[in-house]
């Protein structure tokens, strides 16, 4: 007992020696709150000062966008081309209307219009003399549960990561919601409501949302991996570092949002550093990785906070798709907005693989 005594004597001394090194949940419960007080404040303000300072030039902008929406429709058919490299076994029966590669071009340049299926077919009679072929609106429908295509989609997005030499990746993570355009049956929604006994009150349509998920590359402004879901956040980051792990890239750094700042996320991105801000009532433990992150939170807020705000790329690039590509998906069929989704990711890269 007595050499019990004096072993836990001398421990509690060697802590009281590192000091300076050691990490109470008193220190991190007292920087949280004067982050909430003053310290993110403080930050936006700097922040404002240093964007003023970095005067962005619009006309210069709008005309280097402009060249790179150019580049990209000139080498458009060249990426096309190359992702629609798929052997793949029909079996007997009727060839499919559409080449792959016609299938390709269609969806995308459909993507870019943000036309309704039918407005597409409608434009697409236009051109029906140098196609060859006639399309319906239930044609390009179709195209969204097409596996070959999607297939198609996967390789592009691969394809333009190579192009722009992406290996290393130093990223942000983030989430946004788009519109689902869906249409009820008017005479069949009323006479649901009648065999149920209610009344038309004039209330609004709920509105509904489809959840994606992307990780942006910091550097390059290019999107990793996505995922999407009609249930959760949650669910659309899950598929998303599905496909990161697919994707075999190595990331260095990863920025999360509040929504992540707990310790099993951080213990499931073992082999990066990962940048969140901790909620009211984070402690110390829960291991190594989760100390370290809390120590340098606290240590070096101010840095920190500078690494962690470079997610607000992804709020950029959303800002920037829906302005271009629209802010709605119009498919109904879960599997067919997955692949809406994915079409907008591809698009983005697109136009950023020249900048």
């Amino acid at each position: 007992m007595h050499y019990n005594k004096v072993f836990i004597l001398v421990r509690h001394n060697i802590n009281r020696i590192k000091g300076d090194k050691m990490l109470t949940n008193d220190q991190l419960s007292f920087r949280i709150k004067e982050l909430d007080k003053y310290l993110l404040e403080k930050y936006r303000k700097a922040s404002k000062k240093e964007a003023k300072k970095k005067k962005k030039n619009y006309a210069e902008y709008e005309r280097e966008y402009m060249r790179r929406i150019k580049t990209v429709i000139k080498e458009l058919d060249s990426f096309i081309i190359e992702a629609c490299k798929i052997e793949v076994y029909h079996g007997k029966g009727k060839p499919p209307k559409l080449t792959l590669v016609q299938r390709l071009r269609i969806f995308l340049i459909k993507q870019l219009i943000d036309k309704s299926n039918r407005n597409m077919a409608y434009m697409l009679d236009i051109f029906c003399l140098v196609i060859g072929i006639d399309i319906s609106y239930k044609t390009i429908e179709r195209l969204y549960s097409n596996e070959e295509l999607k297939l198609a989609l996967y390789n592009l997005h691969e394809l333009l990561i190579k192009k722009k030499e992406i290996k290393e990746i130093d990223c942000g993570g983030d989430s946004t919601g788009y519109g689902l355009v869906i249409r009820k049956h008017y005479a069949s929604h009323i006479q649901k409501l009648k065999d149920k006994g209610k009344r038309q009150d004039g209330r609004k349509k709920k509105k509904h949302f489809v959840y994606q998920f992307t990780l942006i590359d910091i550097k390059t402004k290019m999107y990793i991996c996505y995922g999407s879901s009609l249930k959760s956040e949650k669910k659309a980051y899950k598929k998303a570092m599905k496909m990161l792990k697919e994707l075999k890239l190595q990331v260095r750094s990863i920025r999360l949002d509040k929504y992540y700042s707990f310790p099993c996320y951080v213990k499931e991105l073992k082999d990066m550093k990962i940048y969140i801000i901790p909620r009211k009532n984070a402690k110390v433990g829960h291991g190594e990785k989760w100390l370290n992150i809390m120590k340098d939170f606290v240590d070096n807020t101010w840095n920190y906070l500078k690494e962690y705000y470079k997610r607000n790329l992804s709020e950029n690039g959303f800002s920037v798709d829906k302005k271009i590509f629209g802010d709605k998906i119009r498919q109904k069929i879960e599997e067919r907005i997955d692949t809406a989704v994915f079409s907008k990711v591809i698009w983005h890269n697109l136009i950023n693989v020249y900048s």
